[in-house]
């Protein structure tokens, strides 16, 4: 039983990330109908950022500054490369993000060196007692920062001006437009707050371990995760990330005991075994819309 609970908390731990990323790409998908390709790359240049900001002002102040940068960022690529292919096949679009991804990547590989670059975060491989269960503490601060963000995004959307505005735009942007909404200003909003997030992700990406021109493949891992729980569902991303951290946990940890024909490392493609579980009986994801299409 305690190797369940720590396999399950490593699960959630590292589920809390790949649910922070997986936010990151159907905040995108609501406001455009594209999954934008480009979040691996947003997500290592906010690792990076922190990791040099970390020192001068700390790791706590330097995750914030992060994603308000990479945010920055990401509403400067909607505006300049995303803006102008209104109207264009959708596939088009994708191609591009693909395109960003790669250039993002060769720019901040520059910063990163050949070396893994610390994070700077505050706990490494630490470990705190709880119920009896030594727990890393960035396990901990994972889960925290994903219940923080996901209560801040549920406020946003139900509550605020914008919130509303940005989930009117996702549903009719012809209706929206009608009625007054800045569609293209709230696309702009959603691509910054998904590089923000994706920023923030990445800081955790690091935690304990650094990061390095390799990490960007971490972030791929949130793309089972938003097809299991929905693309157009940001709980379902939540829940599609947990889900995914926890089966990877699992498989890592039991796989070679009970199931070892499956070979090594099958933990790092059990998250699109997962995908193809759900998939068979609900085509659309846990909380995705079902689409009607009238013949």
């Amino acid at each position: 039983m305690r190797d369940v609970l720590l396999t399950t908390v490593r699960g959630l731990g590292f589920g809390s990330v790949y649910a922070l990323l997986a936010v990151s790409f159907v905040i995108i998908y609501k406001s455009s109908k594209v999954i934008s390709f480009a979040q691996p790359a947003l997500m290592l240049a906010g690792a990076v950022l922190v990791s040099y900001l970390a020192g001068p002002v700390g790791f706590y102040l330097a995750v914030p500054l992060a994603a308000v940068a990479i945010g920055m960022l990401g509403w400067g690529l909607e505006r300049t490369t995303i803006r102008p292919m209104i109207g264009r096949p959708v596939f088009v679009v994708a191609i591009i993000t693909l395109g960003l991804d790669i250039a993002i990547r060769v720019v901040v590989n520059v910063f990163i060196g050949p070396d893994v670059r610390n994070v700077g975060d505050p706990w490494g491989l630490s470990t705190v007692d709880v119920l009896g269960l030594p727990v890393q503490e960035r396990y901990i601060a994972m889960a925290v920062v994903l219940l923080v963000v996901g209560a801040g995004l549920f406020a946003f959307f139900r509550y605020s001006r914008y919130g509303l505005a940005m989930r009117a735009s996702s549903l009719d942007q012809e209706t929206a437009l009608v009625q007054g909404v800045p569609v293209g200003s709230m696309t702009a909003l959603a691509w910054a707050m998904a590089a923000g997030i994706a920023a923030v992700a990445g800081a955790f990406v690091g935690a304990g371990g650094g990061v390095d021109q390799s990490t960007w493949v971490i972030a791929l891992k949130a793309l089972p995760a938003i097809i299991i729980g929905g693309l157009d569902s940001i709980g379902g991303a939540v829940v599609g990330g947990l889900l995914v951290g926890l089966v990877e946990s699992f498989f890592a940890t039991y796989q070679g005991e009970y199931l070892p024909f499956l070979g090594q490392n099958f933990s790092l493609v059990s998250p699109y075994v997962l995908l193809l579980v759900v998939l068979l009986v609900r085509p659309y994801g846990l909380f995705g819309t079902r689409e009607v299409e009238r013949v």
